[in-house]
């Protein structure tokens, strides 16, 4: 019956990942899903020689702002977080040569000026983190106003992007 869903898709599960969190996976049933990227960062990551995927989404970019914080929630921050974030794809075997990485976030999305510029603050360590650690970065969709949200497909690499002007897809296999 057309329009009916796949025997596959009836089967999907969806892991949300909330602001200052992370989620890593190796289920090839799984999507892994984060919203309302604004002044935060979303590293999305695949591997696709063994199908292991995550995404962290960051919130600030050190974690000296809040010790204690980091120490019970590492992902909140880009210093504590990238390495957590990494160190658990490495957990489902996934070898950093073979990770590839698509960056998206860091708006600036308070009215007028922001005069703590977090959006580019958390976009600038995040890169410069990923390109110290020689990581492949494939895409990045950051900075400007708008809110984005970010599926990521664990069996296919692939990527679903949302802006309120439209979707956009990638493919981090």
């Amino acid at each position: 019956m057309s329009g009916s869903p796949s025997i596959g898709a009836l089967f999907v599960q969806r892991v949300v990942i909330g602001v200052g969190d992370m989620a890593v996976s190796n289920n090839a049933q799984m999507v892994l899903s984060t919203y309302a990227l604004g002044s935060c960062i979303g590293v999305i990551a695949y591997d696709p020689a063994v199908k292991a995927a995550g995404i962290l989404h960051l919130m600030l970019p050190e974690s000296s702002i809040a010790p204690h914080k980091a120490g019970s929630q590492p992902a909140m921050f880009a210093d504590t977080g990238l390495p957590h974030f990494f160190k658990a794809l490495a957990g489902l075997r996934a070898e950093r040569a073979r990770v590839r990485i698509m960056v998206a976030g860091g708006a600036s999305v308070i009215g007028g000026t922001d005069p703590f510029k977090i959006g580019e603050r958390n976009t600038r360590s995040t890169l410069d983190w990923l390109a110290r650690e020689r990581l492949n970065v494939r895409f990045t969709d950051v900075g400007g106003a708008v809110n984005r949200t970010v599926h990521l497909d664990v069996n296919t690499g692939g990527v679903t992007l949302k802006l309120p002007a439209g979707t956009s897809t990638h493919s981090l296999a």
